[in-house]
């Protein structure tokens, strides 16, 4: 339990949460990875993984593991929907590093083995998982094998399992990071630039041209540039991996948002009125806030300005010299009503020192110590000798906490900036018991403390089901298909949204966030149906319905036609327009001549070469290649652009020593990199990686 408690401190007081998490930085999106599968693992997997099929159950262990891992870490059960996709993805991530990563590194013949993990974890090449994790860090902050050891020792006698859960995944990542490493530097190592392809690049680089050219665009009004359906499919079947796709739903919706009525805003602003009187002469405020107010009551200390972020209103009452509780002040369905508590110089940051004391005897044992500050002793010896945390030593010195701000603090240190300069108390917190002194402090500047009564305006029941009366004659008009929802947004005259290309993963619509309730309705409906009611964190009422399904690995080629046939389109236009420039070059000799019938102008370009920082990399690439293999004073082309074709002569050529074989090299390495960037996606492609977690979180 001490080094559970140990941990926490640690990770806490450094004001931090760390969840452990993949190893790689990428987070894998769902929509990235295909569809999801069709067959009956669709409803019962989350996915597979190089022929693994993941189930629910492994996905689930895998995330209870990740879970206690961050219990471990924070020491807290409570999460955020943010740490717990955190956790889901570090679950998946884990998933197919063990079935996909490793197995292709051992693969490539790269291994890790038992004497390595030996000396990654205990021995001279501490792996940076564990030398960098402040749990195993001395007093100075550097990595103490002590710490270790102790912690390793502890495993073996913690009863709950949550230690060994920690010290396995933090094993696992030892070798997993180690597989990443090693296959990494396979792949920088094996990118070898041959000496003749060395020189064929900086032969290319150091050879420039100035070229002077017309572009002449292509003829878009030419009705007889046709394209056929024919084409389109014969283009699309020799394309057809450009067109893969999720699963996505295309549907219209429309939203009952329950607001507060008239009368419920008018019940509130009485109400408010009502507590006046007694929010302005109680003895208790706290109790008091905590009976009427959506606001409870805080300590903190605000200067001038500070209050603008709550409401304008109150800031100028509580700075405006008023006395007593100020009137109700309304801002949208909220009301407020505000009064001084408390008005003193205060800081806006000052410098801490601790001792953090655990077990039964700490209470007796800070008294005891806040004496001996008290009186003259050593603050940094007594926090080696006594201190549970050994992280905290700020400049240097052992039991500095540093600056804290009223906002940066650890929860149960907010006094401190009220507290006298070097004079030693004791407070307690959710890690122990604490000696503690203020050492130094920025200039005061006058403050006050505030109590808000703030109360929002909600929907009655009444107002409530209203809308629910709204909602559900709009659902009876619809009868359960497209076609009768389409009659009731007539009908009634709501508003109907459109919503395209709404995937398993999708969870917001429009303003609505976490609406995955209708997302599961969507995915589980056929085409030309119309839902119920689906209510939607208690106060949105939708009615959705399908208008087209599309779950097929690809897109059909209905769906992408308009985009291939404007590329057929306009490479027709682009042969056309070529066979028509290359007619009319015909019997001419300057770039004026031709470019003369087509009213065009003639640029010039200098220096323009492959590897060029300048005027070329404004020009095509198909141009600037036609470029680098033209002969000198002949006019050339004509050559196909994106929108236009190009005819062009070269003036002049030279050869320069400006790129040199290390600038060859580095150009190389920099491919290398986007190419490792590309690995995992690649790896996930071949091993047909199915993500379906989007279905059940």
């Amino acid at each position: 339990m001490a080094v559970l408690q140990k941990i926490r401190v640690k990770f806490g007081l450094a004001i931090s949460i760390i969840i452990a998490l993949a190893l790689l930085s990428f987070i894998i999106d769902p929509n990235t990875l295909g569809s999801a599968l069709n067959s009956m693992s669709k409803k019962y997997d989350v996915g597979s993984i190089a022929g693994k099929r993941i189930s629910y159950t492994d996905f689930q262990e895998s995330i209870d593991k990740f879970t206690t891992i961050h219990q471990v870490t924070t020491g807290s059960s409570s999460q955020t929907e943010q740490s717990q996709q955190q956790i889901r993805n570090a679950a998946w991530q884990e998933l197919v590093d063990r079935y996909m990563f490793v197995e292709n590194a051992k693969k490539a013949g790269v291994r890790v083995g038992e004497d390595e993990m030996i000396d990654l974890t205990t021995g001279s090449n501490i792996s940076p998982i564990l030398s960098q994790n402040p749990s195993f860090a001395d007093e100075s902050g550097v990595y103490s094998p002590d710490a270790l050891r102790e912690f390793v020792a502890a495993v073996g006698t913690d009863n709950s399992g949550s230690l060994k859960t920690y010290w396995n995944y933090l094993q696992n990542s030892v070798l997993t990071q180690k597989y990443y490493q090693k296959y990494g530097a396979l792949l920088n190592n094996s990118s070898v630039l041959p000496e003749v392809f060395t020189n064929h690049l900086v032969e290319e680089a150091n050879t420039t041209a100035d070229v002077e050219y017309i572009m002449i665009p292509f003829t878009y009004q030419d009705t007889t540039v046709k394209v056929t359906a024919q084409e389109v499919m014969n283009y699309y079947k020799a394309h057809k991996k450009n067109y893969k796709q999720t699963a996505n739903r295309d549907i219209e919706y429309v939203v009952f948002e329950v607001v507060p009525s008239d009368d419920d805003i008018t019940a509130t602003s009485d109400e408010m009125e009502s507590l006046l009187p007694e929010f302005g002469t109680t003895t208790n405020m706290k109790a008091f806030l905590l009976k009427n107010s959506e606001r409870p009551y805080s300590e903190f200390w605000y200067k001038e300005g500070d209050l603008r972020t709550v409401s304008s209103d109150v800031n100028d009452f509580v700075f405006g010299g008023a006395q007593g509780a100020s009137p109700v002040f309304r801002s949208g369905n909220t009301f407020r009503s505000a009064k001084v508590i408390g008005t003193a110089m205060v800081p806006d940051s000052v410098y801490v020192k601790h001792i953090l004391l655990q077990g039964a005897d700490a209470k007796h044992l800070a008294d005891s110590l806040k004496d001996v500050v008290a009186k003259g002793g050593n603050f940094s010896a007594l926090a080696a000798e006594y201190s549970a945390d050994s992280a905290s030593a700020d400049g240097g010195e052992l039991g500095n906490l540093g600056w804290f701000t009223q906002t940066y603090t650890i929860p149960g240190f907010e006094g401190v900036v009220t507290a006298e300069l070097n004079k030693p108390f004791v407070l307690n917190t959710q890690y122990g018991t604490h000696v503690v002194m203020v050492t130094k402090r920025t200039k005061p500047v006058a403050k006050k403390q505030v109590a808000i009564l703030e109360k929002t305006a909600l929907a009655s029941k009444e107002t409530f089901n209203d809308y629910y009366a709204d909602a559900n004659r709009f659902a009876t008009i619809a009868g359960g298909t497209y076609d009768g929802y389409k009659k009731a947004v007539d009908s009634t005259g709501v508003y109907s949204h459109t919503m395209n290309n709404v995937t398993e993963a999708t969870s917001n619509y429009g303003s609505v966030s976490q609406a995955k309730e209708i997302t599961r309705w969507v995915f589980d409906a056929k085409k030309g149906k119309a839902s119920n009611i689906i209510t939607v964190n208690n106060n949105f009422f939708f009615v959705v319905a399908v208008k087209e399904i599309r779950d097929d690995e690809y897109k059909s080629v209905n769906d992408v036609a308009p985009s291939i046939h404007e590329i057929l389109r306009t490479k027709a236009y682009q042969e056309k327009t070529c066979q028509e420039v290359a007619q009319e070059m015909q019997g001419k000799s300057t770039l004026e001549e031709i470019a003369k019938p087509y009213e065009l102008t003639v640029f010039n370009a200098e220096d323009v070469a492959f590897f060029s920082t300048g005027s070329a990399q404004t020009l095509e690439p198909s141009f600037v290649g036609a470029i680098a293999k033209a002969p000198v004073g002949e006019i050339c082309g004509p050559v196909p652009g994106i929108a236009c074709v190009y005819v062009f002569k070269v003036n002049n050529r030279e050869t320069g020593s400006f790129f040199t074989a290390e600038d060859a090299t580095n150009n190389e390495k920099q491919k290398a990199l986007y190419s490792a960037q590309m690995v995992i996606p690649v790896m996930m492609e071949n091993a047909e990686v199915k993500d379906n977690r989007a279905h059940f979180f």
